[in-house]
């Protein structure tokens, strides 16, 4: 770490070596004063400082204009160097601020089901991006964060329409929401009903997820309501619902696309309702500022691709208006 002193004066330095530069060039105060935007006082007051810290004069004055003298050029000819060094540095710094980088956000069930293959395929391709941010939120703090710019681009699942104006958007395929619980749980049951379930411990996301609020919809169309549920246990994380749910400790309402390999080992059960709408709809978004970043565009262009979405749409996108 670099004290607040030590800095001071490294910046005095270069500041005294290119104002003795524009001296040499120009040969007078007065000139160099006007040139830098200062006081020939303060010219001057550089220079003396540059005399005493080298201990010799690195300017003859007796004649009309000020010219170096063998120290002085010396420090000419090496103080353009470190000049043109500092430039360079300034320029590979710069360079190390613009890495590529992105922010993506989705949701939890979203990021737990598909960002693990998603991200292996991209680093695998490439593997020179380390600037990377991934965030789960609620579909509204998704799209208040592609407003704010906090997200670059994010996959926003929800069950009804959002306000996309401006925005660029993608339509990717809709997932499906379902009640899960362990076999075991319902065994013997013959017809499993809404009243079968409502009798049931639901466990769930919290308010203003996609879930809860698909779960209230759907209830309120068959007359019914979540309040109804025997008990109902709201988690933050989607692996404890779903640990929950595989222990038989009660039923679980969630995305398909989270538990299908435990539905297809026959370790969850699951169930659809009658009456329910169980599309969720999930969205690419870009944000404003998304396509001047290339690792931005590539990793779009990784989400559509593992959707199967067409990548040359990436160039044609829908604009929400």
């Amino acid at each position: 770490m670099v004290n607040g002193a030590s800095k001071r004066r490294s910046n005095m330095e270069f500041t005294n070596l290119k104002t003795f530069i524009e001296v040499a060039k120009t040969g007078n105060l007065t000139r160099t004063a006007d040139n830098l935007r200062v006081t020939p006082s303060a010219v001057s007051r550089r220079i003396k400082i540059m005399e005493e810290q080298y201990g010799y004069l690195l300017l003859d004055r007796s004649g009309p204009l000020l010219v170096p003298t063998e120290a002085g050029k010396l420090v000419f000819e090496k103080a353009q160097l470190l000049i043109q060094i500092e430039k360079e540095l300034l320029c590979g710094l710069m360079n190390i601020r613009r890495t590529p980088k992105f922010s993506f956000g989705c949701t939890s069930a979203f990021g737990i089901a598909h960002l693990p293959e998603m991200l292996r395929g991209f680093m695998l391709v490439n593997a020179e991006l380390n600037n990377l941010e991934f965030y789960f939120d609620m579909p509204d703090n998704l799209l208040q964060g592609l407003k704010d710019h906090t997200f670059d681009l994010a996959v926003i699942e929800h069950c009804e329409g959002l306000d996309l104006y401006g925005f660029t958007t993608f339509q990717l395929p809709e997932d499906e929401m379902i009640f899960v619980f362990s076999p075991l749980l319902l065994a013997g049951t013959k017809e499993i009903t809404i009243d079968t379930l409502i009798s049931q411990h639901l466990f769930i996301r919290k308010e203003g997820c996609c879930s809860s609020k698909l779960l209230g919809a759907n209830m309120e169309r068959i007359g019914r309501a979540v309040s109804e549920f025997s008990k109902v246990t709201v988690y933050d994380d989607m692996h404890i619902i779903i640990e929950s749910a595989v222990k038989g400790h009660g039923i679980a309402y969630l995305s398909r696309s989270l538990v299908c390999d435990k539905i297809a080992d026959g370790v969850l059960a699951a169930h659809s309702v009658r009456g329910f709408v169980q599309a969720k709809r999930r969205t690419l978004v870009l944000g404003d500022t998304a396509r001047q970043e290339d690792a931005t565009v590539k990793f779009a262009r990784e989400i559509l691709g593992y959707f199967g979405v067409p990548c040359e749409l990436l160039t044609q996108p829908d604009v929400a208006v």
